[in-house]
């Protein structure tokens, strides 16, 4: 991982970490240093029995300590002589894949073409390919993604089948036979009976009003700025609403200026950071997401988990947890468990969440089917058994 900042790759690390059988594995969690107004993890690893071992000079960014990080992880590995490293997201994906393959191949054997036998994995939670960058950047970014795939990783691991789509035959990284489907799992007890001051108390929002809810970092992927103003559509059109913000980041300033520039910043919580944020989508109406790309959003499987019903731009990995298509109405899409959008649609954004809030008997419903679509098939004990088999068979083989 490259750090463990606020977010589902970080919970993910930190739950296969903590969750592999220890009578089978031996797992240990390598990370960077999470960047000023990041919030830090670090706290959740700890409470889950996991200290990880931090590298200083890996973060987010392309650097030049980035030769000082691969180095590090080289050593680590002639010390702990692991059977596989598993990267997660792309920075750590890049210098750990690299750090692999030096290892892999600095070796007497090498000689004769005899490398160490070492499986090397890759998670992509989500990818970089755009959304991020600029397009010189992110060719870059993929032409490094795709010689990482051919020269040195046995399985690339995405979490939903259109994420498969996008890298796979979109982007063309890995071959067919490498690719494997590994959906996300939540830790379903995490957070069941936490005690939390009433949100609508807390900011002071009367009774009667709707609450909206987002939670995610505050940056250009999520577009945040896309939800404020179809907010201020909602609000405009005569929706008494309140949206809290969930969430931190560098675009904060920015998004608060915008929500005052909307007229509408006396409707808008910006409540940062929160521990109890599992407790909080209980007290949502609806929890929205407006992201430009996604892997498989966590925020939308927690919310499911609880029982809230969802709007969400159609990106990534969202449209395979939102259910199938039951219907549609003018630029909305309902689904089993919630209403898509086209991402960058803000009129669209609007219309759905209207179009929830209007319907209080079909969002208890979605919020069922969500519920108990998310106990069936994405708890963190499948993710476990899921990985654990797939790493059982790579060393087998």
């Amino acid at each position: 991982m490259d750090r463990l900042n606020v977010g589902g790759p970080s919970k993910h690390a930190v739950w296969l970490t903590a969750g592999l059988s220890c009578e089978r594995f031996d797992a240990t969690l390598v990370v960077g240093h999470v960047a000023e107004g990041e919030g830090d993890m670090t706290y959740f690893a700890r409470e889950h029995g996991v200290q990880p071992v931090v590298i200083d000079e890996l973060s987010r960014e392309l650097a030049p300590g980035d030769l000082i990080v691969i180095a590090k992880l080289v050593a680590r590995m002639f010390r702990t002589r692991p059977d596989i490293v598993h990267t997660h997201k792309a920075k750590a994906g890049a210098t750990g894949r690299a750090a692999a393959f030096v290892y892999k191949w600095m070796t007497p054997g090498a000689i004769l073409l005899r490398p160490r036998n070492i499986r090397v994995v890759h998670t992509y939670h989500g990818h970089v390919f755009h959304g991020y960058y600029g397009p010189l950047k992110s060719r870059v970014i993929l032409a490094i993604e795709r010689a990482l795939a051919r020269l040195v990783t046995d399985c690339i691991i995405t979490i939903s089948a259109q994420q498969q789509a996008e890298i796979l035959g979109r982007y063309r990284v890995g071959r067919a036979e490498q690719h494997r489907i590994v959906p996300l799992g939540i830790d379903l007890a995490e957070g069941r009976g936490q005690s939390h001051a009433t949100l609508r108390d807390e900011c002071g929002v009367p009774a009667g009003r709707f609450l909206v809810g987002t939670v995610g970092r505050l940056c250009e992927v999520k577009n945040q700025a896309l939800l404020l103003d179809a907010f201020a559509g909602l609000v405009g059109g005569g929706c008494d609403a309140t949206l809290v913000v969930v969430g931190d980041g560098h675009l904060r300033r920015a998004l608060e200026e915008r929500a005052r520039t909307l007229g509408i910043a006396d409707r808008v919580v910006f409540a940062g950071f929160r521990s109890d944020t599992l407790a909080l989508y209980e007290q949502f109406d609806l929890v929205a997401l407006s992201s430009v790309n996604e892997g498989t959003p966590l925020t939308l499987i927690e919310a499911m988990s609880r029982g809230c019903a969802v709007v969400s731009t159609l990106v990534g990995g969202a449209g395979d947890i939102m259910g199938g298509r039951c219907g549609a109405d003018n630029s909305i899409d309902i689904r089993e468990h919630g209403v898509t959008c086209a991402s960058g649609d803000a009129g669209a954004l609007a219309e759905a969440m209207r179009y929830l809030l209007a319907r209080p008997q079909l969002r208890a419903q979605m919020g069922a089917r969500g519920r108990e679509f998310v106990e069936q098939r994405l708890s963190t004990r499948r993710l476990i058994e899921d990985i654990e088999r797939l790493y059982e068979e790579l060393v087998g083989s």
